[in-house]
């Protein structure tokens, strides 16, 4: 893709595919999010969606298209793409045998930060009071909670998220939404991979629905506007 495209597009894909052997799991994905966005990627298992937040987080390589994350090509410029973004994949990604400190401090090097503020993510995920335990001995929710720590580390302009409400309880709902919102709110994007419409009804600004590889139409039904996302939310 051109160096020259729009950079006030967060994230500009056009025709990615992607295939694993001879399967082709996208094929030919158009999308565009907007600073100021949060939408919702919707799709059975195995369509695709979490393939395709993988390709725009430079973790895997399309197969054909590309995808640009403020005019930064995700495969000719990765390190310049993930300046730009916060990833939150299905599975936490922790590291057992190191404290909840040290996880933070580990991602904290990858990510080049040079005076990260450890203690003050811990504190906003109500992890504080753990942080020198080991992760191998926290919950599946304190596990969650550790790897949103990691996202306000990051302070990233484009949140890629994954199922991110799995194992969080009410308050960690509140929290997820919380700190999405304020990304948004402050002109950034998310881009947010969904089981269910409930817990982000509230923010959504839209849904895309991945259906065989590639992004439904809109006559199919499978974007829902506000009305619909608030009236999921009541249910």
């Amino acid at each position: 893709m051109s160096s020259a495209a729009r950079v006030d597009i967060a994230i500009d894909a056009q025709g990615v595919a992607r295939r694993f052997g001879a399967r082709w799991v996208l094929r030919g994905v158009n999308l565009q999010v907007r600073p100021g966005e949060m939408v919702g990627l919707l799709g059975a298992n195995g369509s695709g969606k979490s393939t395709l937040l993988r390709i725009l987080a430079t973790l895997l390589k399309p197969s054909a298209g590309g995808a640009l994350v403020y005019g930064h090509d995700v495969v000719k410029r990765p390190d310049d793409v993930r300046r730009h973004i916060g990833f939150l994949a299905h599975s936490p990604g922790l590291y057992d045998d190191l404290t909840a400190r040290e996880n933070l401090q580990f991602a904290a090097s990858m990510l080049g930060l040079e005076r990260p503020d450890l203690d003050a993510a811990l504190d906003r995920v109500g992890l504080s009071h753990v942080r020198d335990e080991r992760v191998r001995g926290f919950s599946a929710g304190m596990q969650r909670r550790l790897s949103l720590a990691r996202l306000v580390l990051a302070n990233a302009r484009v949140l890629l998220l994954d199922e991110p409400y799995s194992n969080l309880d009410v308050a960690g709902i509140a929290l997820m939404n919380e700190l999405i919102g304020e990304s948004v709110a402050g002109g950034g994007a998310a881009l947010v991979v969904l089981h269910e419409l409930a817990p982000a009804a509230g923010l959504l600004d839209r849904t895309i629905t991945i259906r065989e590889g590639r992004i439904a139409d809109d006559d199919d039904d499978a974007f829902l506007e506000p009305e619909a996302l608030a009236a999921a939310g009541e249910r």
